[in-house]
């Protein structure tokens, strides 16, 4: 299951250089699936949606920091927990029952996002 940010969020930053996979931004800022990861031209992420991995895609949030699902692995292949939720001071960084997904698929996400 990837993570969300819920509308608690204090806008704080402490989430976004956590994340190993730069799936974090902050809000009503563009972001590009070739941030941090491997992936460049075009790519069909995990969500099934084609995009240019280096062209600007529109905010999920406006108002607060928010994560990209088709880049959050929960930190499997990297770390024990999610960081942003171990980092957050308002405890805003959630399981997203919305995208719920196996360790398999999060790791396969993984290998994905970060191709040698």
């Amino acid at each position: 299951m990837a993570i969300k940010i819920t509308d608690e969020c204090i806008n704080c930053g402490a989430c976004e250089p956590e994340c190993p996979n730069n799936a974090i931004y902050e809000g009503a800022v563009d972001w590009k699936a070739s941030d941090g990861t491997s992936l460049r031209g075009t790519v069909t992420m995990p969500s099934g949606k084609t995009i240019d991995a280096d062209a600007p895609q529109e905010p999920v949030s406006d108002d607060f920091y928010f994560i990209v699902t088709d880049k959050c692995t929960e930190c499997k292949g990297f770390h024990e927990e999610p960081q942003c939720a171990a980092v957050c001071p308002v405890d805003c960084c959630v399981p997203d029952e919305n995208h719920i997904e196996s360790e398999d698929a999060l790791l396969q996400k993984k290998a994905f996002l970060h191709a040698e």
